[in-house]
């Protein structure tokens, strides 16, 4: 992997193979980054929140993620494109060709299905996810506001915490 000096990766965190994470981002708990059999890259202040899956497929499709991009709570992202400034809901599942437009969300617990391009300034939901309406300007400012709180965290855990040490239950 190669990971910018600044990038925050919690305890736990697994990133393998040839994966790149640019400055100011983000990998938080137990969250898995392979790019054992095609890269993955991930932009500048991007976030990848706790339990979180990403990986490639051989041969295919690698996993590309832009610059300040949230990736919510137990997302899976398989060889898909999330272009910059977008917002992949916790639990939602992007497939194989899968591309998500800038400035675009994608509902939590969505299905994004093979090959399906999700339009810039969108809001996609559903199993499979589709497209329900254009973006609200508050909704795109909010899009940024999540990379940098999570910019901001991260610099926080960096510089003041540690992990807890566990002792065996008596």
């Amino acid at each position: 992997p190669r990971v910018d000096a600044d990038v925050y990766l919690a305890p736990g965190s697994q990133v393998v193979g040839d994966v790149t994470i640019g400055p100011g981002s983000s990998v938080w708990f137990n969250a898995v980054i392979r790019g054992d059999v095609r890269p993955v890259a991930i932009g500048r202040r991007t976030n990848v929140q706790d339990l979180c899956m990403l990986h490639v497929t051989t041969g295919r499709y690698p996993c590309e993620i832009g610059d300040d991009v949230t990736v919510g709570h137990g997302a899976m992202l398989h060889g898909c494109r999330v272009r910059g400034q977008a917002m992949i809901g916790m639990g939602a599942v992007l497939l194989d060709g899968a591309d998500v437009g800038e400035l675009s969300i994608v509902a939590a617990q969505s299905l994004v299905r093979v090959g399906f391009k999700v339009p810039s300034g969108t809001l996609v939901a559903g199993v499979p996810a589709v497209v329900k309406r254009e973006l609200t300007q508050a909704e795109r400012d909010e899009i940024m506001r999540s990379a940098q709180r999570y910019a901001d965290m991260a610099e926080r855990y960096r510089k003041h915490l540690r992990a807890a040490q566990t002792r065996p239950a008596r």
